[in-house]
């Protein structure tokens, strides 16, 4: 191997090695730096209301992070707790009363309500789901999230028409926060067995991180129903 062989060889074995520890390193540093200004952001919102001797900020030597967001998780636990008797639905529908008759007030807040209730009540399926449809032309496929049937004036309408029609949200590549609402017939859509966290991660890294995916195997006739390990691989069910 000849000099320039050889620093050519060495060059590419530390590119090699930069690259295997960015992979491992910036996942971890971002997590830590999201994780860590998620909580110096809850804390700058609730220790300013905290009483001046329950803050512990004020009589140790050195600021507690994280105490804000302990706080905040506890008050709204306890805020559902004594919601759940009869006494505290009282109170919160006195509560909701006022702001539902309180103009620009009551259409934003029934908006926000709505849509808290839509996504963490324990019965709903919104979002999921992952699909896939002819976006935005035949033969082209994009990914989305289920969100839930067609409701209200629009589902009235399009039944009027004989369609049953899903709604879906079409988040775009890589910031899925933002997106299309699009009305798409149920027999158009093709379900997908992965999660809405392995969806999310494809849109967010453009592609590149795809879910592993087992597909289902279907025995032929008469014999043995085959079991996925959780490494993957078959074994036939006794």
């Amino acid at each position: 191997m000849t000099d320039k062989q050889a620093r050519g060889f060495f060059a590419t074995r530390l590119r090699n090695y930069f690259l295997t520890g960015v992979i491992i390193c910036a996942p971890l540093a971002i997590t830590v730096w999201i994780t860590w200004s998620f909580i110096l952001w809850a804390d700058s919102w609730v220790k300013p209301y905290l009483p001046f001797d329950y803050n512990p900020d004020n009589f140790l030597p050195y600021p507690v992070p994280g105490f804000g967001l302990l706080t905040a998780l506890l008050l709204i636990t306890l805020v559902g707790f004594f919601t759940a008797n009869l006494i505290g639905r009282s109170i919160v529908g006195v509560g909701e009363s006022l702001l539902v008759r309180t103009p620009l007030v009551r259409s934003i807040y029934k908006g926000l309500k709505q849509i808290f209730q839509t996504v963490l009540q324990d019965q709903s399926n919104s979002f999921k789901k992952a699909g896939l449809i002819e976006y935005p032309s035949p033969g082209l496929w994009s990914l989305v999230f289920i969100a839930t049937d067609a409701k209200g004036e629009i589902a009235v309408k399009f039944r009027e028409r004989g369609l049953d029609m899903v709604t879906v949200f079409l988040p775009p590549t890589p910031v899925p926060t933002a997106g299309f609402l699009i009305f798409v017939p149920r027999e158009k859509i093709v379900p997908l067995d992965m999660s809405p966290e392995d969806a999310a991660k494809l849109l967010l890294s453009g592609g590149l991180v795809a879910p592993d995916y087992l597909p289902k195997i279907v025995p032929a006739p008469g014999e043995a129903m085959p079991v996925a390990t959780k490494r993957g691989k078959f074994f036939s069910r006794l």
